[in-house]
């Protein structure tokens, strides 16, 4: 197998992995419709000191909005990501709805991936601790890992501890991060940073195969603001502020 970007999953699968991933990215965005962006007040006196301070303009600014809303989404997106790149990996492969998220084929490996080390409360590490307990016990040669692809540091430990009052440990359970992760699963050290310095010429490759017609309608509020704020010859933050705080008074005339 010739990679031009790693040796360890064929170029193809990588980028298939960047398609799933802007095909997600873009189709969250797009249920952000007017009603749901407006759901909880938009602060459109911060937007407006953002724009002037930051010298953003506005149409970047409201996009910029939208993609905080769903920056929660996203990041589950790019976990994601990672279970599908993680399962191109031979001898390895991704759980969908499998109950884990990434498996050795001969079953000496199960994992739970987050992509950050907090997206987790005290109930789900419970919960997690408790299913890859119940993998190492019924397969007595797995090793089982919580992985946190982006960790306080690089770890690879046993996961033991007290968890909402309750001492949890197990000898095949374990906590790592996800530089150990890629380490452990490739036989690269430095592989999890092989895929941040390769992934700016791969996802540019990626776009520049991209035809117009597959490209999906991105944003449909801004559309909807874009559109109702040229047919009342307002800004777009004029427009977003006289529709979130139409009972203020003074709204009418922006």
């Amino acid at each position: 197998m010739s990679n031009k970007y790693l040796s360890f999953v064929s170029d193809e699968h990588l980028l298939k992995c960047i398609s799933n991933l802007h095909a997600a990215y873009l189709n969250k965005k797009n249920t952000i419709t007017r009603k749901v962006f407006y759901k909880n007040k938009i602060d459109t006196i911060k937007l407006l000191f953002d724009a002037k301070f930051n010298e953003i303009d506005e149409e970047d600014l409201v996009g910029a909005e939208m993609l905080r809303q769903v920056d929660k989404s996203i990041n589950n997106f790019i976990g994601t990501f990672h279970e599908e790149l993680l399962g191109g990996i031979k001898g390895f492969e991704r759980g969908k709805q499998s109950g884990y998220d990434i498996r050795a084929v001969d079953d000496t490996l199960f994992a739970e991936i987050k992509n950050k080390h907090n997206t987790m409360d005290s109930s789900s590490q419970e919960s997690v601790f408790q299913k890859l307990a119940r993998y190492a016990d019924t397969h007595k040669k797995a090793k089982c890992y919580w992985v946190q692809i982006f960790a306080k540091k690089s770890f690879n430990v046993p996961w033991q501890g007290q968890i909402n009052s309750k001492e949890y440990g197990h000898s095949r359970v374990h906590k790592i991060s996800g530089d150990q992760f890629y380490a452990m699963l490739t036989g690269i050290d430095d592989a999890m940073m092989q895929v941040y310095k390769v992934l700016p010429n791969a996802i540019d490759e990626y776009l520049s195969t991209m035809e117009p017609s597959e490209a999906i309608a991105e944003h449909s509020a801004f559309t909807e603001i874009q559109g109702a704020a040229k047919k009342a010859g307002r800004t777009i933050l004029n427009q977003i502020t006289a529709e979130n705080y139409p009972y203020y008074m003074g709204s009418k005339e922006l």
